[in-house]
């Protein structure tokens, strides 16, 4: 019987390997015990993603909770991530549940759980969730249809996307941001997202925004060496002034200047405190992942704001943005989620706050970046996943937690910031971070510097000092 664990965000496998209709039977027997223990005539909101048989795996999952006498609210046709996050908050639902590999490859799936609030479920409630995984459940999905579900009222289908829209329309200037004389493009990745930005901007630029759930066999994920066919369309084009993507199930953003240059998330999150702090206003605490650039908190503390540093996992920025007031928070790998919206990553709100920010100065991306890099310099920044064995990657952690690195090449040590993983602070704001994958043989490397070729250079360094 497969071992069904929660990682960094909800549980994830390969389709019809590990991730079988049996298993999210067994999943969701678990999910609705626990949501009915813990509410009062419960609901889940439940909605799938653009991957193979999403659609049957979500409509399993409904069958299970509608059978445990739990109201589910379903979503018709695929949504993303942030729609069902959004969803379950704005019906008052107990739980969310999305089936989402998110980034992953495409021969993946897997299982998100969403709090009451709209955001990611929280570590301890997840756990409780885990533990209550039978491995013999004796429920059969086929003894019973959707259709049946329906017309008895146990099930509803709710318009999850449409909300979604006309939620953005009510909170952005949409026409500040057609009437500005922006060329705007969006790529998504074969995503969940792809139809929403066509519903508001239909005139602008899109890539890959049709259904397609092999992702023609690239993962979804908004980092530059996805992106290339994006950069190269906005090169050649020579118009475009902005361009965003977003990944599979559309909560995680990468964003493009009119030069096809990759501006990485922690540039965004820079964007975005500027934007809502200094022109919007807005206050609260900044929550970044430790992964995230130093000068986030430097520019924190030049404001008298408080910035927090927490674990990796969008989950720990929103168990704090679910109690505290939090103005932003924001991870490496393109999850930001900031005040206003839900506790939840959201890819294509992101980029239409920043496409909002660009239509209200009146200035260009590039503009606006240099008027951050003046508050905290300039800086440039770069990762590699290192595919090592198992062995290799527990003994170069093994090292690091003894502190046997005090140098990499020519690059000197000055202190260690342990949060999560190792981060290596050197001279001249540089740093270089190790972290182990929880779930693969892949060690993740960052570093930050004065340009990218400056970046790429510590990481070679980092590289052939612990032997990978």
């Amino acid at each position: 019987m497969t071992e069904i664990k929660f990682g960094t965000d909800g549980w994830r496998a390969v389709i019809a390997k590990e991730f079988t209709n049996d298993n999210v039977v067994r999943v969701s027997v678990a999910t609705g015990d626990w949501t009915k223990s813990n509410y009062d005539n419960p609901t889940i909101v439940v909605g799938h993603d653009c991957r193979f048989a999403g659609k049957m795996f979500a409509e399993t999952a409904a069958k299970v909770f509608a059978n445990q006498g739990i109201k589910v609210l379903l979503a018709k046709g695929f949504v993303s991530t942030p729609m069902v996050s959004y969803g379950t908050k704005h019906y008052g639902a107990s739980l969310g549940v999305v089936i989402t590999a998110s980034h992953n490859p495409p021969e993946y799936n897997g299982y998100k759980l969403k709090g009451h609030y709209g955001g990611p479920l929280t570590p301890e409630k997840v756990q409780e969730i885990e533990d209550k995984i039978a491995d013999n459940v004796g429920f059969n999905p086929d003894s019973i249809s959707i259709e049946q579900l329906v017309k008895e009222g146990k099930i509803e289908y709710v318009p999850l996307e449409d909300l979604y829209v006309e939620t953005m329309k009510a909170n952005f200037d949409i026409e500040a941001i057609k009437n500005s004389g922006l060329n705007l493009a969006y790529d998504a990745m074969y995503g969940a997202g792809q139809n929403v930005l066509k519903r508001i901007f239909p005139e602008m630029t899109f890539l890959h925004c049709d259904y397609n759930p092999s992702f023609m066999g690239q993962a979804p994920e908004p980092i530059h060496k996805n992106l290339q066919e994006f950069s190269e369309l906005i090169k050649q084009r020579g118009d475009i002034d902005c361009g965003l993507a977003t990944d599979g199930d559309a909560d995680r953003i990468g964003l493009y200047n009119s030069s096809g240059e990759f501006v990485d998330s922690h540039h965004i999150i820079l964007l975005l405190f500027n934007y809502l702090y200094k022109h919007k206003g807005l206050t609260g605490k900044v929550v970044i992942a430790a992964s995230a650039t130093p000068r986030i908190s430097k520019l924190a503390k030049k404001w008298g704001v408080d910035c927090e540093t927490v674990k990796i996992g969008f989950k720990y920025i929103a168990g704090l943005m679910i109690d505290e007031d939090v103005l932003i928070g924001g991870e490496e790998s393109g999850g930001i989620a900031i005040k206003g919206h839900i506790p939840e990553r959201d890819g294509i709100w992101m980029g239409l706050v920043i496409w909002e920010y660009m239509a209200k100065t009146g200035k260009s991306l590039e503009d606006l970046i240099n008027e951050v890099y003046e508050l905290v310099g300039e800086f440039k920044f770069w990762r590699d996943d290192l595919h090592i064995s198992e062995d290799l990657k527990q003994s170069i952690i093994s090292k690091c937690q003894e502190g046997e690195f005090n140098k990499f090449g020519d690059y000197q040590v000055q202190r260690v910031d342990k949060t999560d993983g190792f981060k290596f602070f050197l001279s001249k704001d540089e740093w270089v971070m190790i972290r182990p994958s929880g779930t693969e043989p892949v060690l993740r490397t960052y570093a930050e510097s004065s340009s990218v070729e400056n970046a790429r250079k510590i990481l070679a360094a980092c590289k052939q000092e612990i032997g990978a």
